[in-house]
């Protein structure tokens, strides 16, 4: 209430701003003397540690772009070594005028495809593997970056836990983007004889099959995939 008085007293004299707002307020009682008394208390141990608090918030929000809501800033006050709980934190972030950003809707990175698929799973859930180059497992991800997100596919090798192919785009609108990194995998690989390649059931690619086996047949002289000359397979 004091704010305000203070930002309309070079419009009116305090007394007629006083005698204004009790006429409109609810419940309570406003004088001259209340704000002039208000003015010269000197602040309570909470309002000094608010300010304090304020100022820290505030900091801690730009050091991560501006991004972090109630729970992390809180996380962070804390690994600082003050403590404090989350309500007290939200109520200290809107003085700040700070807010943590809401999470967009998360991208799908896999698409079911439109038949069915009747090729038979070779690896029944069973993800062991006795050598390099016997079983390799695809996947694609994402992550959310400040410009949007960037998805990245890759091929791990199970015996070793290795990557051993993957590929980037700014866009899932590129279908060959699994491809690039299995194309990857097999140029770098000595033999893919025997290879089973697993991947889940999504479209993105010409990748809808739950398992597929390789061998030197079923890769051209320049390292490509067979079957997919018509994308950008390298």
């Amino acid at each position: 209430m004091t704010a305000f008085i203070d930002e309309y007293r070079d419009r009116s004299t305090v007394e007629f701003i006083c005698a204004t707002l009790n006429k409109e307020r609810e419940g309570g009682f406003l004088s001259s003397r209340g704000y002039r008394d208000a003015k010269t208390r000197a602040p309570s141990a909470r309002q000094v540690r608010d300010r304090e608090l304020v100022k820290l918030v505030r900091e801690i929000h730009a050091e991560n772009y501006g991004v972090h809501g109630v729970r992390k800033t809180w996380h962070a006050l804390r690994r600082l070594g003050v403590i404090t709980g989350r309500e007290q934190t939200r109520r200290i972030m809107a003085p700040a005028g700070v807010a943590g950003k809401r999470k967009g809707k998360n991208p799908v990175t896999t698409r079911k495809g439109k038949g069915v698929d009747t090729r038979p799973d070779l690896v029944q859930r069973d993800f062991t593997a006795k050598g390099p180059n016997q079983l390799w497992v695809a996947d694609i991800t994402y992550a959310r970056t400040a410009k949007g997100f960037v998805y990245a596919a890759f091929v791990t090798d199970v015996f070793s836990r290795r990557v051993v192919g993957w590929a980037l785009s700014g866009s899932m609108k590129t279908e060959a983007l699994p491809l690039q990194a299995l194309n990857q995998a097999i140029w770098n690989a000595k033999s893919t004889a025997g290879l089973i390649h697993h991947s889940d059931h999504g479209s993105q690619g010409g990748f809808n099959r739950s398992s597929q086996q390789f061998d030197r047949e079923g890769v051209d002289d320049g390292g490509r995939v067979r079957g997919c000359e018509d994308q950008w397979c390298v």
